[in-house]
């Protein structure tokens, strides 16, 4: 039997050049390879699966260091004073065959306070052969003393263009074809994620029975809200009739649909909407990121020029996505900011 491979594993870039998403990043890190100017340590911040770990990675092999001089660490599970104290005695022993040892050090803001101070003299004077890349996802959680003793990298979230993309290509690679709208939900749900946008794209293609998948395929298995019930709601919004939205709210809330998903759709449609209105600079924009059928319902109710899908609609709706992660019945924050912005 064939072992099973996560996607995100199996697609990881391995040079700098399959990486996107993240050029500013990688320019800086090509150019100071080049020009030898390697840190001794450097600091990777932003969000979950946008790439920290894997840049190190190819840090470390683009500075030549080999599999055994490279040393991974999660923070979360070795947090503790004693874990640090084993570290800095094993820095200081020379590399197996590679001119760096790396050490990479995941989710770095989990260590604790005595941690941090045990860690803090070995990276100020870190033996000329080692060099530390330290990764987080909350950057405030860490001490300004271990901050400013590193080389500080932003890391992006990919846009939704980038997602789609990213799992376009890795479906193809799979020998399977992915429609472009959902290429785009799968990109909508991964939330800035290059990780979660592959875990989401392999969850389907295990469901697939053809590996040819539509939209509502994806719908099916990821419990995301159907396209027809957003385009409900947009459309009574649109029409100024709130009986008719507020009936396609409830719709969708006996089909327990993910109220917060179900408004990023909703909250992209009404956008879409008003700058097709106002700007003919983003059409071709706008039409790649919406089904064909998607796209002509929006086209027609930014023509027309008594619709309620509008700015001030934009910005209510704005309020109650903001909500909804909190609210004790979900889809009342969106009821609320339709109740307030529409007619009965």
């Amino acid at each position: 039997m064939a072992e099973h491979v996560a996607l995100y594993r199996k697609y990881r870039p391995t040079s700098f050049k399959d990486v996107i998403g993240q050029d500013s990043v990688v320019g800086v890190l090509k150019k100071a390879i080049a020009d030898k100017n390697v840190a001794h340590a450097y600091l990777f911040a932003g969000g979950r699966g946008t790439g920290k770990t894997t840049i190190a990675r190819i840090l470390a092999k683009e500075i030549g260091t080999s599999e055994k001089d490279l040393y991974e660490m999660d923070a979360a599970s070795n947090r503790k004073i004693d874990d640090f104290r084993e570290l800095n005695d094993s820095v200081h022993t020379l590399p197996f065959d590679s001119e760096f040892k790396v050490y990479i050090i995941d989710e770095v803001h989990m260590l604790t306070k005595e941690a941090f101070n045990a860690f803090l003299k070995t990276l100020e004077e870190p033996p000329q052969h080692v060099v530390f890349v330290l990764a987080t996802t909350e950057i405030d959680k860490l001490p300004d003393t271990i901050v400013s003793r590193c080389q500080t990298y932003t890391f992006q979230k990919p846009t939704r263009v980038i997602l789609a993309s990213a799992v376009l290509k890795v479906a193809k690679g799979e020998k399977a074809t992915l429609d472009k709208d959902a290429a785009e939900l799968i990109a909508i749900l991964a939330e800035g994620s290059f990780r979660d946008a592959l875990g989401i794209l392999q969850k389907v293609l295990s469901y697939s029975s053809d590996k040819k998948i539509s939209r509502s395929e994806v719908e099916s298995v990821t419990g995301a809200p159907r396209a027809e019930l957003v385009n409900g709601v947009l459309t009574a919004i649109s029409e100024n009739n709130l009986e008719v939205a507020l009936g396609h709210i409830g719709g969708a809330a006996e089909t327990n649909v993910d109220f917060v998903t179900f408004q990023k759709l909703l909250l992209d449609r009404v956008r879409a909407v008003m700058l097709l209105r106002n700007t003919g600079a983003m059409k071709d924009t706008l039409k790649e990121q919406f089904s064909k059928e998607d796209f002509e319902l929006l086209e027609k109710l930014a023509k027309d020029e008594e619709s309620k899908a509008n700015s001030k609609v934009l910005s209510a709706l704005l309020g109650a996505y903001a909500d909804t992660p909190h609210a004790y019945i979900k889809q009342l924050p969106l009821e609320l900011a339709l109740v307030e912005t529409l007619q009965a």
